[in-house]
């Protein structure tokens, strides 16, 4: 079974000829590591699956000093939403972390594949209650949680990130130094 549809179904079910319809509307990608898929200052016209991989999106202060706001590992989707859906412009970078596979889809097509399909609407308009939900809790996180508490929730929800991703970033995408993510470790 075919990546995209074993997750589309485990919200709706498709038949075969639904989802190649809906496979119709996207396009396959690959980019090596380091390689950007959106940057700061562009119109993003294109929202990603990834296949396989795994990707930062993150903003750069004034001081030059990175920020990351998500990982998107396989399975997870991934864009700057702000300028995906009001196409102004990009005030995030998105980078690969590894060498990535992944399906994206166009605003045009995203569009018309939810006008033309409710099961597909259906689909995103979950996705997008459980993507509020997850940056809910990463705000409360954020609030309300040390620093090492902070550290465990994400080894506890995404174990095999830290396999993936050097200290640096989880320093980052935690709101700490790395020397103070070094002491968690001791």
């Amino acid at each position: 079974m075919h990546p995209l549809r074993k997750h589309i179904e485990e919200i709706v079910k498709l038949t075969d000829y639904e989802f190649e319809f809906i496979l119709s509307h996207f396009e396959t990608i690959k980019r090596r590591k380091h390689q950007f898929i959106v940057q700061e200052g562009e119109i993003v016209r294109k929202e990603f699956w990834v296949i396989k991989g795994c990707l930062k999106n993150y903003f750069l202060d004034e001081n030059g000093k990175e920020h990351i706001l998500q990982f998107a590992m396989e399975n997870w989707w991934i864009t700057d939403y702000e300028s995906f859906t009001t196409q102004k412009e990009s005030k995030i970078y998105i980078d690969c972390i590894e060498d990535c596979e992944l399906l994206y889809i166009s605003y045009e097509n995203r569009e018309k594949l939810t006008s033309e399909m409710h099961k597909m609407e259906r689909f995103w308009a979950k996705k997008s209650k459980y993507g509020r939900i997850a940056l809910q809790n990463r705000i409360l996180s954020l609030l309300k949680n040390s620093t090492k508490e902070k550290y465990n929730l994400l080894l506890e929800q995404y174990p095999t990130l830290f396999q993936r991703v050097p200290k640096k970033m989880i320093a980052a995408y935690l709101g700490v130094s790395r020397e103070t993510l070094s002491r968690l470790n001791n």
